[in-house]
């Protein structure tokens, strides 16, 4: 397959490509060390040799990748699934647009997930180049299936990558008939309360033909939601919150970003699910014709956040949270008072993992309550809807 020029910068390697990316990445003296790290009954010259006999990125996920995830998962939580009985095709290639909570597990668990439940092959990744702060984290990446989604850009810099965004994503689903996988937006909704941005719909019909619907619809989105019991970065997330209060200007260093990736990857995250909605081409053709674009962009976000909503699998953490954040019984029907104990106790462990100099504690405990309490109210209000 000729894939177009425009694409070079941006999109996985092909497999032509893979053997000189192989050698750059496996002299890079600081890849070596995270190997060593995460797989330290194996020789490096052992991995090496692994990693110049694969031949694709198929081989690469197939050889490293799907082995370390599953143990990964066995390890750090309680159980990882997924219901994809919404789409009886699992030889289609789908656009998976999904909540967002970890930085780096999130796609990587879909895509186990996927191979688990017999789709044809893993997604392509959407991953902002923000993350990619080392030169073999950027390799590395693109030979495991991701495209990068420019950030930090001009204006007129950020019009024309969100462009060729939107046209990669379309020539990745109908040309190379292969899925992919964005988040509903830019960076995770750290309190939990899962909107797509428009923004993300209008890069997507910058690629393609036709109308909005009918370059949406070519792209075969599918809301899908993913559901932590528990979220191993929550105390950071509530410790940014603060700092952003107390802070003007406040902005994450590369090293928060690298604690982030870091505990969300090994921290304990208790039972995941993802649940995936209908694909919403059926729906789209219910939409008025004459719809204008203002409000045609935030009504199918709209409705991608209800079947996300309404698809969450809510755990006894959330009611409590729930209860805790509004200080009623109203869920109390959902949880015993076991496992209520067992949640207070954890949010008190959080709690004190904060490092702040001068922690709000009333002000983080909040924040946290609110993360887990989240899920339950726009669940039930997509299910009043």
């Amino acid at each position: 397959m000729i894939i177009p020029a425009e694409f070079d910068e941006i999109r996985p390697y092909t497999p032509e490509e893979l053997p000189g990316i192989f050698e750059e990445i496996l002299k890079d003296e600081t890849f070596r060390a995270v190997i060593t790290k995460v797989l330290p009954d194996i020789p490096f010259d052992t991995f090496a040799a692994g990693l110049r006999s694969c031949r694709t990125v198929d081989e690469v996920q197939e050889k490293f990748c799907y082995p370390l995830l599953f143990q990964l998962a066995d390890r750090c939580s309680d159980g990882l699934d997924m219901d994809s009985t919404s789409l009886p095709d699992h030889d289609r290639a789908y656009t998976f647009v999904t909540n967002h909570r970890d930085i780096v597990l999130d796609s990587a668990f879909l895509s186990i997930m996927m191979v688990k439940n017999g789709f044809r092959s893993t997604p392509e990744i959407a991953i902002g180049d923000n993350l990619l702060i080392l030169p073999w984290i950027r390799m590395f990446v693109r030979v495991n299936k991701s495209f990068i989604v420019q950030r930090s850009l001009s204006m007129r810099q950020m019009l024309l990558s969100s462009a060729r965004l939107g046209r990669y994503i379309h020539f990745a689903v109908s040309e190379k008939h292969q899925s992919v996988w964005i988040a509903q937006r830019e960076g995770r909704a750290k309190d939990s309360d899962d909107r797509t941005q428009d923004s993300i719909l209008k890069m997507m019909c910058m690629g393609g033909e036709g109308s909005v619907t009918e370059r949406l619809k070519a792209l075969h989105i599918v809301p899908t939601a993913l559901s932590y019991e528990y979220d191993p970065c929550d105390y950071l997330k509530a410790q940014e919150f603060q700092q952003k209060r107390d802070i003007p200007g406040f902005k994450k260093s590369q090293q928060d970003d690298l604690d982030n990736m870091y505990t969300g990857i090994y921290g304990y995250k208790g039972r995941i699910h993802f649940q995936t909605g209908a694909c919403i081409d059926e729906w789209l053709d219910s939409l008025p014709a004459d719809l204008p674009k203002t409000e045609l962009y935030p009504r199918i976000a709209a409705h991608i956040d209800r079947e996300i909503h309404r698809n969450y699998r809510l755990y006894p953490g959330n009611f409590v949270a729930a209860d805790l954040l509004h200080g009623t019984t109203a869920f109390a029907d959902r949880y015993t008072d076991e496992e209520k104990e067992r949640f207070e106790q954890y949010l008190q462990s959080r709690l004190d993992k904060i490092t702040l100099s001068q922690p709000d504690l009333p002000f983080l405990r909040e924040r946290i309550l609110t993360m887990y309490a989240n899920p339950v109210f726009n669940h039930q209000k997509a299910l009043e809807a």
